[in-house]
């Protein structure tokens, strides 16, 4: 399974389209790092605006988290919960709006291997998902976690999503107009 673009294949963005507003930024981070209040800012340029939520509420901390997540967020936002139909959503309402924000792909990756989606099969989404997302006149920012800068996790599930992670966010920063990586609140741009 590749985890960049092929040789010889341009990402989308480079490819010839009817996009000429589309713009994707990508903000990566640690744990508490300030990804969310940084995406926000990024989303808060242009109205009409929508946040994608891929969180469920597994049990009630989760549950607190995405009451307090919507609050921090304020007015303005249209929000969606989509755990795992970004693709479709992107094709069906994307276009509605000037700016999408997608808070977080590593949770749209849980979600999908709780569907019973298989490791080998989710790069296949992520092309789907960035062709929906390059087929709208908007600017998106979408969240995802860096997990491979910690410990090697100990059990063979968890490196598995690791890795996974890892890859899909190779392929959403090879396709992105600007990737940033947050360290303790400081946006640090790396494309």
């Amino acid at each position: 399974m590749p985890s960049v673009p092929q040789a010889g294949v341009r990402p989308l963005s480079q490819q010839k389209k009817n996009i000429a507003e589309s713009r994707l930024i990508f903000v990566l981070g640690g744990a508490r790092s300030g990804k969310s209040s940084f995406a926000l800012q990024q989303g808060k340029v242009k109205l009409p605006r929508a946040f994608l939520a891929t969180a469920e509420p597994f049990d009630s901390e989760m549950a607190n988290r995405i009451q307090k997540h919507k609050r921090s967020r304020g007015q303005g936002w249209t929000t969606f919960e989509i755990p795992t139909q970004l693709a479709e959503w992107f094709t069906s309402h994307g276009a509605n709006y000037s700016s999408v924000v997608v808070d977080c792909l590593t949770l749209w990756l849980n979600n999908l291997l709780q569907d019973k989606v298989q490791p080998r099969q989710v790069p296949s989404r992520v092309r789907k998902l960035l062709k929906g997302i390059r087929s709208c006149p908007s600017q998106v920012v979408i969240v995802s976690n860096e997990l491979g800068l910690g410990l090697v996790p100990g059990d063979a599930v968890s490196r598995e999503f690791r890795d996974v992670a890892g890859r899909i966010n190779q392929l959403i920063a090879a396709e992105a107009d600007e990737v940033y990586f947050l360290v303790s609140g400081i946006p640090l741009r790396v494309k």
